[in-house]
C-alpha cells in the first residue's frame, strides 16, 4: 500500500481504513471512528492544498473511506482510485461540494457527504461582523492607529455609516441569510428587504413581531419587504449580504451592471461563494466609488484575489473563515467522520440533514446514521426513520 510522506495514525489495528486529507479540529471525530474499529490516518503534509496525486498516494491499495476538503478536486480520477481500493464513502468537511463531481461518485458507487446544519449561526455572525466593520471603517482605522498616524481627534476622521434605521438587503433568505437578517434587524433596528424564490415566512413573522415590540415600547418599528426582483434589493438597500447557492444562474450575479444600480455609499458582503461576484468589475467599482465598501470572505479564484483588490482601502478581505468558530469546525469534523462511518457500517441516511443536534451531543452516542449524503437518492440508500 502506497504511503504518504507524512501521516498520523490512530488505532493502527482497526478493521476499516479511513483517511483524512487534513488534520481537523477536536478529537471527538477521531474517537468516534476508532471506537467503531476504524484505523484513522491523518495526512500531515504541510501543503495547504493536496494534489490529486497526493490523495491517490494517501488512498493506496485499500481504503474504506476518505474525509476531504473543499479545496480538493474530487472527480473521476479520485473516485476511480477510491473505488479500486474498496472505498464506498467520501465526505467533504464543508456544506458546499462544488469541488465534487457527484456524477463521477455515482458512477463508482461512492456516497458523498457534506456538513450542513452546523454552520448557520457562525456564518451569519461573520457576515454581520463584516457589515459592521465596513460600515464603521474599523479595519482602516485599526491600520491607521498601528501605523502611528493618530495625533488627535478630528471631526472628519474615519466617518462611516450609521446602521440604525437603515435598510438591510438579503439575497437568498435561506437558513444563513435569515439568521444574518435577524442579527442585523434585532441588533441594529434595521429594516429588511429580501429577494428569494421562496417566501421566508418565519423571517417575515419575526420582523413583524419585533416591529410590534418596538412600537409598544415607544420606538420606531422595523419593517420588511419581499422584493419582486434582485435589482430592487440592490437599488433600495444600504447594506446587502449575498447568500445564494452557486450554479450557472448565480455565476457573476453581481457584475458591473448590477453594481451600478447600488447606492454610492452601499456596503456589499459576500460569505457565500466567490464566483457569485465578478471580482474584476468589483475592483473597478471600488476605485470609482471610494465611499462604497465591501466585505469578502470568499473569492472568485481562491486562494487568489483579482489584481487590485488587495490595494482597496474600502474593501475588507478575510481568508474564508465564515465557519471558523471552534464549535462549528469541531462539529463539521464530527459530521464528516460520521458520514463516512455510516456508509462503511451500512447505516441509513439521516432524514433531516439540517437537524444535526443529536450528532453533536457529546453526552450521548450519535444516531446510527450518516448525517448528510447528497447522492443518497441516486445510490438508493435507505433513509433513517428516527
Amino acid at each position: 500500500m502506497a504511503k504518504p510522506v507524512s501521516i498520523e495514525v490512530w488505532n493502527p489495528n482497526g478493521k476499516y481504513r479511513v483517511i483524512s486529507t487534513k488534520p481537523m479540529p477536536g478529537t471527538r471525530w477521531i474517537n468516534l471512528l476508532t471506537q467503531q474499529d476504524c484505523r484513522v490516518e491523518i495526512c500531515t503534509l504541510t501543503k495547504t492544498i493536496l494534489s490529486v496525486e497526493d490523495i491517490i498516494a494517501l488512498i493506496g491499495d485499500k481504503c474504506d473511506g476518505v474525509i476531504g476538503q473543499l479545496t480538493e478536486d474530487w472527480g473521476e480520477t479520485l473516485f476511480s482510485a477510491l473505488s479500486k481500493a474498496g472505498g464506498t464513502a467520501f465526505s467533504n468537511m464543508a456544506v458546499g461540494y462544488n469541488n465534487v463531481d457527484v456524477n463521477a461518485a455515482n458512477k463508482y458507487g461512492v456516497a458523498v457527504g457534506n456538513t450542513p446544519g452546523v454552520l448557520t449561526e457562525t456564518t451569519a455572525e461573520l457576515a454581520a461582523s463584516l457589515s459592521v466593520s465596513a460600515a464603521r471603517r474599523i479595519v482602516e482605522a485599526d491600520e491607521f492607529m498601528r501605523a502611528g498616524l493618530y495625533d488627535g481627534w478630528l471631526p472628519h476622521l474615519f466617518v462611516g455609516n450609521l446602521l440604525k434605521g437603515q435598510t438591510v438587503g438579503v439575497i437568498g433568505a435561506g437558513r444563513i441569510g435569515s439568521a444574518y437578517a435577524r442579527m442585523m434587524i434585532e441588533g441594529f433596528k434595521m429594516n429588511l428587504i429580501y429577494y428569494d424564490l421562496y417566501q421566508a415566512t418565519r423571517l417575515e413573522k419575526f420582523v413583524t413581531a419585533y416591529g410590534q415590540f418596538l412600537k409598544a415600547n415607544g420606538e420606531q418599528p422595523v419593517t420588511w419587504k419581499r422584493a419582486s426582483s434582485m435589482d430592487e434589493v440592490l437599488q433600495q438597500a444600504d447594506v446587502i449580504s449575498l447568500h445564494p447557492i452557486l450554479d450557472k444562474t448565480t455565476y457573476h450575479l453581481i457584475n458591473k451592471e448590477r453594481l451600478s444600480k447600488m447606492k454610492k455609499e452601499a456596503i456589499l458582503v459576500n460569505c457565500s461563494r466567490g464566483p457569485v461576484v465578478d471580482e474584476t468589475a468589483l475592483v473597478e467599482h471600488l476605485k470609482q466609488n471610494p465611499m462604497f465598501r465591501v466585505g469578502l470572505d470568499v473569492f472568485e479564484e481562491e486562494p487568489y484575489m483579482k489584481p487590485g483588490l488587495a490595494d482597496m482601502k474600502n474593501a475588507i478581505v478575510v481568508p474564508h473563515i465564515a465557519s471558523a468558530s471552534k464549535w462549528t469546525r469541531e462539529g463539521m469534523a464530527t459530521l464528516a467522520a460520521l458520514n463516512v462511518l455510516g456508509k462503511i457500517k451500512g447505516y441509513p441516511v439521516w432524514s433531516d440533514p439540517n437537524r444535526v443536534e443529536p450528532f453533536l451531543n457529546e453526552n450521548a452516542p450519535p444516531p446510527a446514521a450518516s448525517p448528510s449524503i447528497v447522492n443518497a437518492k441516486s445510490l438508493s440508500l435507505p433513509v433513517s426513520k428516527m
